[in-house]
C-alpha cells in the first residue's frame, strides 16, 4: 500500500460538502435482512466528515428498530482503507476561527461511536485496509471486527497533538497487559493477523473471501449473534494467511507490560531508557516526537478510561477534545505532520517536565452545559 507519511489524516480532504451532492460519500442500503454502510469517499481514504456521520447516525438508529434488519454490515471502498480517520483538515480550519464544527463534529462523532456501542442489532466492520482514528471509532464498539492481511490499524493521535479519542479510553485499556498503553502513546501500527492476535479484530478473513462473506451474511434468513459468529467463524478457520506467523509484539509483552504500567510519563521514559534494548530505544525515539501534552493527557486518559463506561469515556473524551482545539499543539501537528510535512513540530510546552499537572487538568474539567449529552 502506497502509505503518505501518515495516512490516518488524508492529505487531500475535500472541503466539507453540501448536503445535496454528499449522497455519494456514503451508501446507505438494505439488502437481504442486513442494513449496509458503505464509507465511499476512496482518495480520501474514506475518511470521515460530518456530513457522512449525520446520515450514518440516523440510520443504524432506525436499522436498530426495524423488524426485518437483522444486522449491520460497515466496510469502505477503493481498496486501500476502510477508513482512515476523521476529517482532520476541516476540523483544523474551523477550529482556528473558532468554528462550530470544532465542537459539531466531536459531539457527532463521538454520539455515533456511542449508537454502534449500544447498538442491540449485529454490527459488523470490515477492517479491510488502513484502520485509524475515526475507523476505528466506527469499527471497534460493535459486535464483530474481521481484520484481513491488508488491515493496519494504530490510533496515531499523540504525534498531532491530539489523543487516541472516539473510544480509546474504553477499549484500550481492555486489551491485554499494557498493550492499549502502549499502542495509545506510541501509535504503534498493526497490520494483518496481528489485528486479531492483539484482540482489536474479532475474525480473519482473506482479503479475497470477503465479497463472498458479504453475500452470505447478506443472505442468512432471521438470524441471531451466534449464526452470525458461526458464518464469521467458518471464513476465520479456513484463512490462510500468514497464520504460521508470530505476533509481532510478543517477544516485547513483557517489557510493554512493565514498562507501561509506570504511573507517569516521566517514569515510563525513565524505564524505556534504563531498559536500553532495541525495542526501547526505538520507542523512546518514537515518544520524543510526540506532543508532550499529547502524551500526558492520553496517559491520563487510559487509566482513568479503564474503570469507566463507554458513554463516561466519550463525555471524558469531549472535554479533551474541545480543550485541544482551544490549544496549540493539535493546529502545530496538523501543520508539521499534514500540511507543511517538515515533520519538525514545535510543541508548546517542549518539555514533559513543563506540563504540569495543574495544566492536564484543566483538560479534563467539566464544560457545563456544553457537555456531551449522550
Amino acid at each position: 500500500i502506497q502509505l503518505i507519511t501518515f495516512p490516518y489524516f488524508p492529505l487531500h480532504v475535500q472541503k466539507m460538502s453540501k448536503q445535496t451532492d454528499s449522497t455519494a460519500e456514503v451508501l446507505l442500503e438494505k439488502r437481504g435482512g442486513a442494513g449496509v454502510i458503505t464509507l465511499n469517499r476512496p482518495k480520501a481514504l474514506n475518511a470521515l466528515n460530518l456530513s457522512m456521520i449525520q446520515q450514518i447516525y440516523p440510520q443504524i438508529k432506525a436499522w436498530e428498530q426495524d423488524p426485518e434488519t437483522y444486522l449491520i454490515i460497515i466496510k469502505g471502498t477503493g481498496g486501500k482503507a476502510f477508513c482512515a480517520g476523521g476529517d482532520i483538515k476541516a476540523i483544523t480550519d474551523a477550529g482556528k476561527v473558532r468554528g462550530k464544527l470544532a465542537e459539531d463534529f466531536f459531539r457527532a462523532e463521538y454520539s455515533l461511536n456511542n449508537a454502534i456501542g449500544t447498538c442491540k442489532k449485529p454490527y459488523v466492520a470490515l477492517i479491510d485496509g488502513i484502520t485509524m482514528g475515526g475507523g476505528v471509532g466506527v469499527s471497534v464498539h460493535g459486535h464483530f471486527r474481521v481484520a484481513t492481511e491488508k488491515t493496519i490499524f494504530a490510533m496515531p493521535e499523540t504525534a498531532i497533538g491530539l489523543f487516541p479519542d472516539v473510544g480509546g479510553g474504553y477499549f484500550l485499556p481492555r486489551l491485554s497487559g499494557k498493550m492499549g498503553y502502549f499502542l495509545a502513546l506510541t501509535g504503534f501500527r498493526l497490520k494483518g493477523r496481528d489485528v486479531l492476535k492483539a484482540g482489536i479484530a474479532t475474525h480473519f478473513v482473506d482479503c479475497e473471501k470477503l465479497p463472498a462473506l458479504e453475500k452470505d451474511l447478506i443472505a442468512l434468513k432471521s438470524p441471531s449473534t451466534e449464526n452470525i459468529a458461526d458464518l464469521l467463524s467458518s471464513y476465520h478457520v479456513k484463512s490462510k494467511v500468514d497464520q504460521e506467523k508470530a505476533f509481532v509484539l510478543d517477544e516485547h509483552m513483557e517489557k510493554i507490560n512493565s514498562i507501561f504500567s509506570a504511573n507517569s510519563v516521566e517514569e515510563i521514559f525513565k524505564k524505556l531508557k534504563q531498559d536500553g534494548s532495541p525495542f526501547a530505544i526505538k520507542q523512546l525515539e518514537t515518544l520524543n516526537k510526540m506532543s508532550p501534552t499529547s502524551l500526558k493527557i492520553t496517559l491520563r486518559q487510559i487509566r482513568e478510561g479503564a474503570s469507566m463506561s463507554l458513554q463516561d469515556v466519550l463525555r471524558m473524551e469531549y472535554r479533551l477534545s474541545q480543550a485541544c482545539m482551544k490549544g496549540h499543539d493539535f493546529y502545530e501537528g496538523v501543520r508539521a505532520v499534514l500540511i507543511d510535512k517538515d515533520q519538525a513540530p514545535r510543541w508548546r510546552p517542549a518539555a514533559l517536565e513543563e506540563v504540569s499537572d495543574e495544566f492536564v487538568d484543566n483538560y479534563f474539567k467539566p464544560l457545563g452545559d456544553d457537555d456531551l449529552k449522550l
